[in-house]
C-alpha cells in the first residue's frame, strides 16, 4: 500500500520550484517550452501571456480546484465551480474547446493541452472583443469574467480583479523580458 502511494506520487506532476522565472521553469519542466511554443505558434497569443494566466489560475498546480465549502463548519459540501486543472477551465467551455479544436480527448490536466486552451481562448477573446493579444490584463479579465461578462464590463465593481489583472499583466512582461535572455537556449534544446 504505501509503496503504491510513493509510487503514485512520483508521477504525480509537482509545480515549478521556481514560478516567478520563467527561464528557470522552461528548464526545469523541458517539455512546457514546446507546448507553450506550439500554443503561440496555433493561436497567436504569447508564451508570457499564457504562463502568466496558468500561473495565476493555478499556481502550475496540474489538478488545482477552487476549494471545498463545508456545511456546519466540518461537512463537505460542493464547490460553487466546476473549474479544475492548470487553466481552471469549467466544464463547458472545456467542452467547447474540445468541440471547436476537435481534440476530443484533451484533459485540462496536461499542460500541453492547457496551454492550447488559455491561448485558444485568449485568441477568441482578441477577435470577438478587439483584445491585443499581447494585452495580458484585458485578456485575463475576460478569461476571468466571460466574453460577456467582459462586454458588461462586470471587473470595473471588483477592485480585486483588477487588483489580479495588474498583477498578471506586470508577470507577462516580466515573464517576456526573461525569456529574452533564455529563449535561444530553449530553442537549440528543443
Amino acid at each position: 500500500m504505501i509503496i503504491s502511494l510513493v509510487a503514485l506520487s512520483a508521477c504525480a506532476t509537482l509545480p515549478p520550484k521556481n514560478p516567478n522565472n520563467i527561464c528557470q521553469i522552461f528548464r526545469e519542466k523541458d517539455d512546457w517550452y514546446q507546448a507553450s511554443l506550439d500554443a503561440a505558434r496555433r493561436w497567436g497569443v504569447p508564451i508570457a501571456v499564457q504562463m502568466s494566466i496558468i500561473n495565476q489560475e493555478s499556481s502550475f498546480i496540474y489538478d488545482a480546484e477552487p476549494p471545498r465549502p463545508t456545511l456546519l463548519g466540518f461537512i463537505p459540501w460542493f464547490r460553487n465551480s466546476s473549474a479544475y486543472g492548470y487553466p481552471q477551465a469549467q466544464d463547458g467551455t472545456w467542452s467547447d474547446y474540445q468541440q471547436q479544436t476537435g481534440n476530443r480527448w484533451a484533459d485540462r490536466d496536461d499542460f500541453t493541452d492547457s496551454c492550447d486552451f488559455v491561448a485558444w481562448y485568449c485568441a477568441i477573446s482578441a477577435r470577438k472583443l478587439g483584445i491585443p493579444t499581447s494585452d495580458a490584463r484585458n485578456l485575463y479579465l475576460a478569461y476571468h469574467e466571460g466574453h460577456s461578462g467582459y462586454r458588461r464590463q462586470n471587473f470595473l465593481k471588483k477592485r480585486w480583479l483588477l487588483n489580479v489583472a495588474q498583477k498578471v499583466d506586470q508577470r507577462a512582461w516580466m515573464y517576456d523580458t526573461q525569456l529574452t535572455v533564455c529563449r535561444q537556449e530553449l530553442e537549440s534544446e528543443n
